[in-house]
């Protein structure tokens, strides 16, 4: 990680890459096996790709969303064998319907396997030539994605007091993009500007991602940091040892309510009780234009065994009761503001923000 001034933005140019193209298959970050084991699993089929996203192999809105534009483009490579154009967009689109639903919360992978579909739709060319624009459209996707993260990152220093401390929940580094991250873009845009900052990080039950995965990066980059248990963070609010809480976002409606990882809800009550400002970093294509408010968004149940479990090793009666939702919606009344590539956004003023851009 090293600290490079570009076009006038002072940035730390990161070299975890989750996402890889090869030019025939899709090289990814194992992210279940970090900070133990890094390691990477090269994925070859759409349906590697489909698996690779429900196993949370790669997680991150904005990461599984590129993923799953290079599952539309696996999926094309693999139907060359159909000469007849029709069925050859109807085996993509029930590829791609099937790689959507692998996340339902988290927008950004519905959105960009839409894009690879109506791409293909509008494409007059031959099946091999669809096949591919839609290779060179998903590599569009990931380079722009890192673009955008660091633009979130500069608008999103603008927030951070000097000497800061930063709490933040779960895991929006460049592990959960295309390789800059969100929350952590700012942190990063932040630490370049202002090497005085420090960084509190929730461990983030169930699955650790803030333990094993925010906490990795950070200390990769060098960046001062805490970790905590996901209860802790009141007490630290309390103590006057949090300045900001920077989280990321799954899914924004358009009055502002945001999806995020479990536990981010609990974080903004506390953030709210004790005047801490909360800001939700978040790529432009993470707000979704289609609903009003959170209380339609789906909201992910997975497997019990994640809570049940640590590293294998069961820590509960086996026969206890589990409830496992992945994420919570946090009130647009509880969010200061919303940070994307465009600018720093009241909730408030995202819906016209939004239909401006329509």
């Amino acid at each position: 990680m090293v600290r490079e001034k570009k076009d006038g933005i002072m940035t730390f140019e990161s070299n975890i890459r989750p996402i890889e193209w090869t030019g025939s298959y899709v090289k990814l970050i194992d992210q279940r096996k970090l900070p133990y084991e890094y390691t990477t699993v090269d994925i070859k089929t759409w349906e590697g790709m489909a698996v690779a996203i429900k196993d949370m192999i790669v997680r991150g809105a904005p990461a599984i969303g590129v993923s799953g534009a290079f599952g539309v483009a696996l999926a094309a490579r693999e139907f060359l064998e159909y000469s007849d154009r029709d069925e050859f967009i109807k085996k993509l689109e029930d590829a791609g319907e099937t790689i959507k639903v692998t996340r339902p919360t988290a927008v950004n992978l519905m959105w960009a396997v839409d894009k690879q579909l109506v791409l293909a739709k509008s494409l007059n060319g031959s099946i091999t030539e669809i096949a591919q624009k839609l290779e060179e459209n998903a590599l569009s996707m990931l380079e722009e994605d890192i673009k955008i993260n660091k633009r979130i990152g500069e608008h999103g220093t603008q927030v951070i007091p000097k000497g800061a401390t930063i709490l933040t929940h779960c895991n929006a580094g460049a592990l959960a993009t295309a390789g800059y991250g969100t929350a952590l873009g700012i942190i990063r845009s932040a630490y370049a500007k202002d090497p005085t900052i420090q960084v509190f990080a929730d461990e983030t039950r169930p699955r650790q991602q803030g333990a094993r995965l925010t906490a990795w990066e950070l200390i990769q980059d060098g960046i001062p940091t805490t970790l905590i248990t996901d209860g802790m963070c009141g007490y630290f609010m309390k103590q006057g040892m949090i300045d900001v809480v920077i989280v990321g976002g799954d899914r924004v409606a358009l009055n502002g309510d945001t999806a995020n990882k479990i536990g981010t809800y609990t974080v903004a009550l506390a953030a709210r009780a004790h005047n801490i400002p909360l800001y939700v970093a978040v790529p432009y294509s993470t707000i979704d234009a289609s609903i009003e408010t959170g209380n339609v968004i789906p909201i992910e149940e997975r497997e019990r065994e994640e809570v049940t479990h640590i590293n294998d090793k069961i820590i509960c009666p086996k026969d206890v009761k589990i409830i496992n939702p992945a994420f919570d919606i946090t009130p647009a009344e509880y969010i200061t503001g919303i940070i994307t590539e465009t600018g720093i956004y009241a909730p408030s003023e995202l819906k016209q923000a939004v239909l401006s851009q329509v």
